[in-house]
C-alpha cells in the first residue's frame, strides 16, 4: 500500500467519533477520510471516501453495523475495504455474525489507543485480528452454532490438499505466514502462497473467515 492507510469512522456517538479521529490523525501513517454517524451513512461514504479501513461500531441507527459490514462486503466496487467491527462485552452475541458478514476482526471498545492503531494496519495489511479477550467466547459460539461450511466455497475444507488443511488449521489458530512457515518448514512466500490459494477455493474475503470456517467445519478443535 503507498500512501497513508485510509479511514473511515463509523460511530453514532459524536464524542468516540471525535477521539478516535484526533487519535487516526496523530499517526503520519493514516488519516480520517470520512466520519459517520449512522450505519447508512456508512455505506455512503464507503462508497465515496475510498477508505482502505472502516472502523464499525456495532449498535448504530438506521442501519446497525452488521448489516453495514454486509452490504460493504457485497458490494465488487468496495472489495479492498477491510471493517474493523469495535464491540463490548455485552455485544459479544453479534461478533460471530459481523465476522460472517465480512468484518475482517473485532476489537473491545476499551483497547489501549495505541493498539488500535496497530489493529488498522494489521487489518490494512489484509490479516485477520481477533480481540483476545471474547475470542474464546467467539469460538464457544461457532461450535454451538449449526454448521454451515458451505457458506464459504462449494465443498469447505474437503476440497483442500492435504497441506492446504495444514495451513487452514494454522490460520485458525492465529498464526501470520511467518510462523506458518516455520512450522511447516515452508518460505514465507510459500505460506502467503497458500493462504491466497485456500481463500479463493473458499471464497474468503479475508483470513478472518478462513478462522470461522476452519472451526465451523471441525477441522480444528479449541484446545486440541
Amino acid at each position: 500500500m503507498t500512501g497513508p492507510i485510509r479511514v473511515l469512522l463509523a460511530d453514532d456517538q459524536n464524542l468516540v467519533r471525535a477521539s478516535f479521529a484526533m487519535l487516526v490523525d496523530s499517526d503520519p501513517g493514516m488519516e480520517v477520510v470520512g466520519q459517520a454517524g449512522t450505519g447508512r451513512e456508512a455505506v455512503e461514504l464507503a462508497r465515496s471516501a475510498r477508505a482502505d479501513v472502516i472502523v464499525m461500531d456495532i449498535r448504530m441507527p438506521e442501519l446497525d453495523g452488521i448489516e453495514a459490514t454486509r452490504l460493504v462486503a457485497a458490494d465488487d466496487d468496495l472489495a479492498g475495504v477491510k471493517v474493523l467491527v469495535l464491540t463490548t462485552y455485552d455485544t459479544d452475541d453479534h461478533i460471530l455474525e459481523a465476522l460472517r458478514a465480512g468484518a475482517s476482526g473485532f476489537l473491545v471498545k476499551d483497547i489501549r489507543p495505541a493498539d488500535l492503531l496497530a489493529a488498522i494496519r494489521t487489518v490494512a495489511a489484509g490479516e485477520a485480528l481477533l480481540s483476545p479477550g471474547p475470542t474464546a467466547r467467539l469460538i464457544a459460539r461457532v461450535l454451538a452454532a449449526p454448521a454451515t461450511p458451505a457458506a464459504l466455497g462449494a465443498g469447505g475444507p474437503d476440497g483442500l490438499s492435504g497441506r492446504e488443511r495444514q495451513v487452514l488449521a494454522l490460520v485458525a489458530r492465529g498464526l501470520g505466514n511467518t510462523e506458518i512457515a516455520e512450522s511447516l518448514g515452508l518460505s514465507p512466500l510459500t505460506a502467503k502462497t497458500h493462504v491466497s490459494r485456500i481463500m479463493g477455493k473458499l471464497g474468503a474475503r479475508d483470513r478472518a473467515q478462513l478462522v470461522i470456517v476452519a472451526y465451523e467445519s471441525g477441522l480444528i478443535v479449541p484446545g486440541v
